[in-house]
């Protein structure tokens, strides 16, 4: 998907679709954790949709939860989904970064050789 560190460095259009690309891949993962997130606090612990997805966004977002849990069930849910939401996060922003990364580093293995 990245050029080699022997190769030139991709034009600034390869550049821009990678972004897009890397930031729909992002979107896609956040919005499946979001729908994790949902899922769980409406079906274990009796939220509506909307609670849901506020309960469900602001732990994924790193705030941590709004309405009180009642069921054991759902607290071990927001248990684990606070932990698995702390490492979407971080991967999130990892295939956000992975471009900007390799066009730094690959340009400056460019001024290098030179």
């Amino acid at each position: 998907m990245y050029e080699h560190h022997k190769q030139s460095l991709a034009k600034r259009s390869v550049f821009a679709k990678r972004l897009v690309l890397n930031g729909i891949m992002g979107l896609i993962l956040l919005v499946f954790s979001l729908a994790i997130g949902m899922i769980g606090y409406h079906f274990l612990e009796g939220l509506s949709w909307i609670d849901s997805l506020l309960n469900a966004s602001m732990i994924l977002g790193g705030m941590g939860p709004v309405a009180l849990l009642q069921t054991v069930a759902g607290k071990i849910f927001a248990s684990f989904y606070a932990l698995y939401s702390g490492v979407i996060l971080l991967a999130s922003v990892g295939v956000l970064a992975a471009p900007i990364f390799h066009r730094f580093m690959h340009r400056f293995h460019l001024s290098e050789d030179k």
